[in-house]
């Protein structure tokens, strides 16, 4: 019984050891750390009252600001990691095929929880809830890279702090 005892108690030390060696969560290609005092990239789906484009959905490149209630979330983010924000225009599709190939960090279009793109994006826990035409709820999420949990893990922790969630 004592040699069970002590294995025991050596796998545990090895198993603190090891976490303690470790940063959990983290992000293979660092993107909360490169974010952070840096460039928060954020795709934008035109989709309001979520997401706005002055004058409408604006082509690749074109200028302008948008808003919404998504927009006005992610800024206060990106503030809160000392970040500023390129927005980055586009369709759902465009926004998350450049997420998956990392050249977004963020996709904001509010996206329901139900949304196709989780098996290609990492979904953050839902944050709000609306009412769609039929009358029934939707719960909202925003979509990161996959494999980046330290970024998603600090964004949902931000957006639950607002009190917004369902």
């Amino acid at each position: 019984m004592s040699r069970r005892r002590a294995i025991t108690g050596a796998a545990a030390a090895v198993l603190m050891w090891s976490a303690a060696a470790c940063s959990f969560p983290q992000d293979p290609d660092g993107t909360l750390k490169r974010v952070t005092g840096g460039v928060l990239r954020v795709g934008v789906s035109e989709n309001p009252p979520f997401t706005r484009w002055p004058g409408g959905a604006p082509e690749a490149g074109e200028s302008g600001e948008p808003s919404g209630t998504e927009v006005e979330l992610v800024s206060a983010f990106a503030a809160s990691l000392d970040a500023e924000v390129a927005w980055v225009p586009g369709s759902e599709a465009d926004l998350m095929t450049r997420l998956e190939e990392s050249e977004l960090d963020v996709v904001i279009a509010g996206l329901q929880a139900t949304t196709p793109w989780s098996s290609h994006a990492a979904i953050t826990y839902p944050y709000a809830t609306s009412i769609d035409d039929k009358g029934e709820e939707v719960r909202h999420v925003m979509a990161v890279a996959m494999g980046e949990n330290g970024l998603l893990t600090t964004l949902e922790s931000f957006l639950l702090a607002q009190d917004l969630a369902p």
